[in-house]
């Protein structure tokens, strides 16, 4: 049976498990803090001490934030901070993050076969039907989305850098510092106007709202949105290393 370490890494923290083949964790959850500032190789070194902590696997899954295609990072939102998400941006911690080869380093740190996708992705891939299009937005520190076709994975785009109004991106309008302080009442209420807002731009089939935000939208709005827009565990995140293998498509080879 092959199993997978399954790696979340988010902006405030980093969780991992090791799963079976058919999703189910075969250890306790573990979580550390995102550690700040966090050069590349300090990344590999946080995810290596974590999976030490589990039982050894055939193979890694790891979700990251940010644009990053066939395992390599274009562009990482909160890795390149010198104290975290909105902290000031360290010019010598991009130039290091730009192109970096993030599957092929942690495929050499744990010696297994390594699949590195955005978050997001990692994410839908335990959650989608695998029919028709399929919407992931992941609310927490920012917004995350992933967009899913007949169940195979379709290239990123980083739906959080785009404009929501003047000067103000998704990751800012929804986030948690934005959630925060306006309460999850008014919050919830922000969420439903941009759900409103992205239907007409991507016309999914279904719409799956994760993150570990996205179980504070109040009952509510949820059911404003429609029949087609569902909320799902934030688990999804880890649960979603194994079958990403399959979801991924021919885009992408995952062997070292």
């Amino acid at each position: 049976m092959v199993t997978t370490l399954a790696i979340d890494c988010g902006g405030g923290g980093i969780k991992a498990s090791v799963l079976d083949a058919a999703g189910t964790m075969r250890a306790r959850p573990l979580r550390v803090p995102t550690p700040y500032p966090l050069p590349p190789a300090l990344f590999v070194e946080t995810l290596r001490d974590l999976g030490a902590r589990l039982p050894a696997a055939d193979r890694l899954t790891v979700g990251m934030p940010g644009m990053i295609r066939h395992g390599v990072v274009v562009a990482t939102p909160h890795y390149v901070t010198r104290a975290g998400p909105r902290s000031r941006v360290d010019p010598d911690l991009v130039a290091e993050w730009s192109g970096y080869d993030a599957r092929g380093a942690l495929a050499e740190a744990f010696g297994v076969p390594a699949l590195v996708l955005n978050d997001a992705e990692v994410h839908g891939a335990g959650v989608v039907a695998g029919t028709g299009c399929e919407l992931v937005l992941t609310l927490g520190t920012g917004l995350g989305s992933a967009l899913f076709d007949g169940g195979t994975i379709a290239p990123h785009l980083e739906l959080s850098h785009a404009p929501v109004r003047w000067n103000t991106t998704y990751d800012t309008y929804v986030g948690e510092p934005e959630r925060r302080r306006l309460g999850d009442a008014f919050w919830s209420r922000r969420i439903r106007q941009v759900v409103d807002g992205l239907r007409p731009v991507f016309r999914w089939d279904r719409l799956y709202l994760g993150g570990g935000n996205s179980r504070l939208i109040r009952s509510e709005q949820v059911a404003r949105m429609g029949d087609d827009v569902v909320v799902v565990p934030n688990t999804a995140g880890i649960v979603g290393g194994v079958r990403a293998w399959e979801l991924v498509g021919d885009r992408y080879d995952p062997t070292p």
